[in-house]
């Protein structure tokens, strides 16, 4: 990989994603906001702050894409859990789809999505207290996996603060409770961009006991 432009790059993986790729010397066009945030970046020649709107039409989107020169889009944005169910509609569906359209329009084919465990399974939303954000992660994959990019879904369990282990599950038989700390999460994402054997496929992970440079 060359350069990677990762949408929400001020979330709490996302922060993750931009430190692990800086040091791995790789450039970084980390999306934020707004500039007020860029703080929480090391200061690091390879990470580039780049104002990103997701209320933006696709068109426009396309133009920082390509201007950047990245060769791939993470997606890893989130509406978060103090907004209502239209934040969430316009952040975690339509502002990852219009993503997706842009990606295409910028000719940038590697695109990676940071979804949500059980947003697969639809019988499990009525209990998760978060259905309208199940659905939205649900469609968008959808929508993702009729494009023409060589994507790969990753879906996390419940994400947590702990430090990283280095070791995750892909696809365990038992998800119930099934956790990860997002720094295993980021260090997961860090991993797939250069698996072409992941392009097209989907994954659910854990903590486990699969080094995260060995599950793919």
């Amino acid at each position: 990989m060359s350069s990677v432009f990762l949408v929400g790059a001020h979330g709490h993986i996302g922060q993750q994603i931009v430190e692990d790729l800086a040091n791995k010397g790789v450039t970084v066009f980390a999306g934020i906001r707004d500039l007020s945030q860029v703080d929480v970046f090391p200061d690091s020649p390879f990470i580039h702050p780049t104002q990103f709107d997701l209320n933006a039409l696709p068109d426009k989107m396309a133009e920082q894409f390509k201007a950047s020169g990245a060769d791939t889009i993470v997606f890893s944005a989130g509406s978060g859990g103090k907004t209502g169910d239209d934040q969430t509609l316009i952040v975690d569906l339509d502002g990852a789809v219009k993503t997706m359209e842009a990606a295409e329009q910028a000719d940038i084919k590697r695109y990676i999505m940071v979804s949500s465990i059980f947003s697969n399974r639809r019988e499990t939303w009525d209990a998760s207290g978060i259905k309208p954000y199940m659905i939205a992660k649900r469609y968008a994959d959808e929508m993702l996996k009729q494009t023409s990019l060589d994507y790969t879904i990753i879906r996390p369990g419940y994400l947590t603060n702990e430090a990283g282990t280095g070791e995750i599950s892909v696809n365990p038989a038992n998800e119930q409770g099934l956790k990860i700390p997002r720094a295993d999460v980021a260090a997961t994402i860090t991993e797939l961009i250069d698996a072409p054997d992941t392009i097209r496929k989907a994954y659910t992970i854990g903590t486990g006991e699969t080094p995260i440079d060995q599950a793919f």
